[in-house]
């Protein structure tokens, strides 16, 4: 009787120029398949209805001589209980098919290759896939695409307008119709169903500036409220910056008292530096840092940058209306803001104080109107001096603001003049 495969004898069996199956004397049915290859494998030879079958059981040396007879012993004992193992096995084969190919059309795994395949290349893609993921996913990730129609597109889109975003609706919009024709593009779809969608709604060019008393009652609920939302607001108030490049800030891009950021951090894609006020460096410091890696200032998982800003504003802006009702006596309405009103606020100011257009552009690192001519300047001269006295111009003017002593202003000695 010829002895038990082992993994020494299994190691040992050299290809043929035929193909061969050699049985394990240790399980009847149990055969080790050599490939003139090279390549080993596991089948079993059983009967089943009176015919005789052949099941594929797995490849050396991913499966060992152990493995190979459980399996075996497994398949033999379901032919004894009156079932088909390779029927089986064909089953759950086109059950495992059949689930990938509907998880490959579902919403989620689309926008997840679209992402990788297309937002990836571009400038603005990250914020792209997260507005994608926040309106989109949240709500459709489940679903299948052939299923969406132009009715969900309408009725998505209409239910962010009705939060009050109807400028973020229409973004959602453009992201789909171009989300939507790549789908089409590959094949995927026919044709999109955002396919002839209006935006929600004509968006009307923002003038809205913050006055003196919102500036007041915006920092007193910024104070209200604490971290994260509070020292956010008053760093975009007394900076001017973007949302997405002060919610990115790390320890790591300030020295010396300014923030430098990299081109890559700007929506401009131009490297910007911004000097900061002794307000802002107080704000910065009375922030308690996560830990993390990345080093990020405003950040709750010491991971990822800040985020929710829509619940964040909410915040801020019921606490600025409760603040303005109790000092009323009586209920209080306050326009709708955005936290980029923020920044038209701090140009504003600027503006007022007799900050030269050139300057408050520098600050901005805003390339349009009056910078836009200069450009090549700007390449030589960043205004450092200039965007330093500008902006703790304004930071004391924001403090004058909240203390209520406005009145005693003072324009920057022989600017504007």
């Amino acid at each position: 009787m010829s002895k038990a495969f082992t993994t020494k004898t299994v190691e040992a069996f050299k290809p043929h120029l035929d193909r061969r199956e050699i049985p394990d004397p240790a399980l009847s049915g149990l055969y080790l398949v050599v490939q003139p290859s090279g390549a080993k494998s596991w089948a079993l030879r059983y009967r089943y209805a009176g015919k005789p079958r052949k099941l594929t059981l797995g490849r050396w040396p991913i499966m060992g001589v152990a493995s190979a007879r459980a399996a075996a012993s497994e398949a033999i004992e379901a032919v004894e209980h009156g079932n088909d193992p390779g029927a089986s096995k064909k089953k759950a084969k086109a059950q495992r098919v059949e689930a990938q190919l509907s998880e490959r059309d579902l919403i989620k795994t689309l926008m997840g290759d679209y992402a990788k395949r297309h937002l990836v290349s571009l400038k603005s893609g990250a914020v792209v896939a997260r507005e994608l993921e926040r309106h989109v996913v949240s709500q459709w990730g489940e679903r299948d695409i052939h299923d969406i129609t132009k009715r969900d597109v309408i009725d998505l889109l209409d239910g962010i307008a009705d939060s009050g975003r109807v400028v973020t609706a229409n973004r959602v919009r453009s992201y789909l119709g171009t989300f939507f024709n790549w789908a089409v593009d590959r094949d995927i779809i026919p044709m999109s169903p955002a396919q002839g969608v209006k935006p929600v709604a004509k968006e009307k060019s923002r003038e809205r500036v913050f006055t003196d008393d919102e500036i007041r009652l915006f920092w007193r609920a910024c104070d209200d409220l604490g971290f994260p939302w509070g020292p956010l607001g008053k760093t975009l108030l007394l900076t001017g910056q973007r949302l997405g490049e002060v919610a990115g800030m790390t320890d790591a891009e300030i020295s010396g008292g300014i923030w430098n950021m990299t081109a890559d951090r700007t929506k401009n894609g131009r490297a910007h530096s911004v000097p900061l006020s002794d307000a802002v460096s107080d704000v910065l410091e009375g922030v308690e840092r996560v830990k993390g890696d990345a080093g990020l200032i405003y950040t709750t998982t010491g991971k990822t940058p800040l985020s929710g800003f829509h619940k964040g504003r909410n915040h801020i802006a019921e606490r600025m209306v409760e603040i303005a009702s109790n000092e009323a006596g009586e209920p209080v309405e306050i326009p709708h803001w955005t936290f980029h009103d923020l920044r038209r606020t701090a140009a504003t100011g600027m503006a007022r104080l007799g900050i030269p257009v050139r300057v408050t552009e520098a600050v901005l690192n805003h390339v349009s109107g009056t910078a836009a001519g200069i450009v090549s300047v700007y390449q030589r001269h960043d205004y450092a001096d200039e965007k330093r006295n500008a902006l703790d111009a304004w930071a004391r003017l924001v403090a004058d603001l909240v203390d209520g002593t406005h009145d005693n202003v003072v324009r920057i000695a022989g600017v504007g003049q």
